[in-house]
Protein backbone atom coordinates (compact mmCIF):
# COMPACT_ATOMS: atom_id res chain seq x y z
CA UNK A 1 0.00 0.00 0.00
CA UNK A 2 3.12 2.48 0.66
CA UNK A 3 4.59 3.57 -2.13
CA UNK A 4 8.59 2.72 -2.61
CA UNK A 5 11.47 5.07 -1.86
CA UNK A 6 12.34 5.00 -5.80
CA UNK A 7 9.51 5.53 -6.62
CA UNK A 8 8.83 8.74 -4.38
CA UNK A 9 11.76 10.01 -6.01
CA UNK A 10 10.81 9.46 -9.50
CA UNK A 11 7.83 11.11 -8.87
CA UNK A 12 9.46 14.41 -7.53
CA UNK A 13 12.11 14.23 -10.21
CA UNK A 14 9.14 14.44 -12.81
CA UNK A 15 7.16 16.89 -11.01
CA UNK A 16 9.30 19.62 -9.49
CA UNK A 17 10.54 23.27 -10.48
CA UNK A 18 13.90 23.25 -9.49
CA UNK A 19 16.72 21.14 -8.06
CA UNK A 20 15.62 21.39 -4.24
CA UNK A 21 12.07 20.89 -4.45
CA UNK A 22 10.50 18.43 -2.92
CA UNK A 23 7.52 20.23 -1.18
CA UNK A 24 5.65 22.33 -3.84
CA UNK A 25 2.28 21.82 -4.32
CA UNK A 26 2.80 20.26 -7.54
CA UNK A 27 5.06 17.51 -6.13
CA UNK A 28 2.46 17.08 -2.97
CA UNK A 29 -0.52 16.73 -5.18
CA UNK A 30 1.39 14.04 -7.70
CA UNK A 31 2.28 11.92 -4.45
CA UNK A 32 -0.79 11.96 -3.33
CA UNK A 33 -2.57 10.72 -6.53
CA UNK A 34 0.19 7.60 -6.14
CA UNK A 35 -0.81 7.16 -3.18
CA UNK A 36 -4.50 7.49 -4.02
CA UNK A 37 -4.06 4.97 -6.97
CA UNK A 38 -2.16 2.12 -4.46
CA UNK A 39 -5.00 2.69 -1.97
CA UNK A 40 -7.84 2.26 -4.98
CA UNK A 41 -6.38 -1.06 -6.05
CA UNK A 42 -5.84 -2.12 -2.40
CA UNK A 43 -9.59 -1.69 -2.44
CA UNK A 44 -10.57 -3.89 -5.04
CA UNK A 45 -9.02 -7.20 -3.33
CA UNK A 46 -10.14 -5.94 0.50
CA UNK A 47 -13.76 -4.65 -0.11
CA UNK A 48 -14.34 -4.38 3.73
CA UNK A 49 -11.16 -2.65 5.09
CA UNK A 50 -13.17 0.36 6.22
CA UNK A 51 -10.48 2.30 8.35
CA UNK A 52 -8.48 2.36 5.16
CA UNK A 53 -11.04 3.61 3.19
CA UNK A 54 -11.47 6.66 5.52
CA UNK A 55 -8.33 7.63 5.20
CA UNK A 56 -8.51 7.24 1.08
CA UNK A 57 -11.33 9.97 1.51
CA UNK A 58 -8.65 12.05 3.11
CA UNK A 59 -6.42 11.72 0.89
CA UNK A 60 -8.91 12.84 -1.46
CA UNK A 61 -10.05 15.64 0.40
CA UNK A 62 -6.28 16.60 0.81
CA UNK A 63 -5.81 16.50 -2.92
CA UNK A 64 -8.80 18.62 -3.72
CA UNK A 65 -7.31 21.08 -1.73
CA UNK A 66 -3.88 21.31 -3.43
CA UNK A 67 -5.77 21.45 -6.45
CA UNK A 68 -7.76 24.11 -5.64
CA UNK A 69 -5.08 26.39 -4.24
CA UNK A 70 -3.18 25.47 -7.29
CA UNK A 71 -5.90 26.45 -9.87
CA UNK A 72 -6.11 29.88 -7.80
CA UNK A 73 -2.23 30.82 -7.98
CA UNK A 74 -1.56 29.20 -11.21
CA UNK A 75 -4.00 27.70 -13.68
CA UNK A 76 -1.29 27.12 -16.15
CA UNK A 77 0.51 24.96 -14.25
CA UNK A 78 -2.92 23.70 -12.60
CA UNK A 79 -3.76 22.26 -15.76
CA UNK A 80 -0.54 20.87 -16.85
CA UNK A 81 -0.52 18.84 -14.20
CA UNK A 82 -4.06 17.70 -14.33
CA UNK A 83 -3.32 16.67 -17.97
CA UNK A 84 0.09 14.61 -16.73
CA UNK A 85 -1.72 12.96 -13.96
CA UNK A 86 -4.98 12.30 -16.08
CA UNK A 87 -7.77 13.68 -13.52
CA UNK A 88 -9.93 15.28 -15.43
CA UNK A 89 -11.45 16.06 -18.85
Amino acid sequence: MSITKEKTQEIITEHRGHDSDTGSTKVQVALLSERIVNLTQHFKTHHKDHCSRRGLLKLVGQRRRLLNYLKKKNIADYRELIGKLGLRK
